[in-house]
């Protein structure tokens, strides 16, 4: 059995760290405010919550056998990013007609790729073992929390930046850390090809 507290630890640690989705989820807090932000945090855990489960049980056989697909899934990511990032930039911080600049939509999608929920999958939340559901559980509830804690770092961020005077600033910036994230994904697989 794993242990609890260290679960916890390695699922706070790797959810506190930036990345895509938690780029996206502080984007949208600095742009429309923490309480306008708060549906993307049932999307984020439905998209990691897939995500692990698919890649723990139905894909980690496959992934075992052939690791190529896992080079191909790491490009395929990277080049979604790179188009949420140009979506993004090009909204310029303009509010669309859900009243988010960042649909719940897109960020389900964006979680669902996340290379984190490979990590959680191949070596934190303990699928198979008999207290699986509880793992869930807490992972669930370190992952809300940590969501809105992305959500009001953004806010605050936003605040601080003047994100109301100068709209556009945001959402840029946003989109070149997802840029980067991008670049990561699709250039770490090739370099590892040459």
């Amino acid at each position: 059995m794993t242990d609890p507290l260290l679960f916890c630890l390695s699922v706070a640690i790797i959810l506190a760290t930036p990345g895509p989705t938690n780029t996206l989820l502080a984007t949208s807090g600095a742009t429309i405010g923490w309480r306008a932000s708060l549906p993307l945090v049932p999307a984020e855990l439905a998209g990691y919550l897939i995500a692990i489960l698919v890649i723990g049980i139905l894909l980690h056989p496959i992934l075992t056998a052939w690791p190529d697909i896992g080079t191909g899934l790491s490009i395929v990511v990277g080049l979604y990013l790179a188009w949420i990032a140009w979506k993004l930039w090009q909204s310029g911080g303009v509010v669309h007609e859900t009243g988010q600049v960042i649909s719940p939509r897109r960020l389900f999608i964006a979680t669902l790729l996340n290379p984190k929920a490979l990590v959680f999958a191949h070596g934190i939340v303990p699928l198979a073992d008999p207290a699986a559901v509880l793992y869930l559980a807490g992972f669930s509830t370190i992952l809300i929390l940590t969501g809105f804690g992305w959500i009001s770092l953004g806010a605050m961020a936003g605040g601080t930046a003047g994100a109301a005077r100068r709209p556009r600033l945001v959402p840029r910036f946003g989109a070149a850390v997802l840029s980067i994230f991008s670049v990561i994904m699709i250039g770490s697989p090739l370099i590892g090809l040459i």
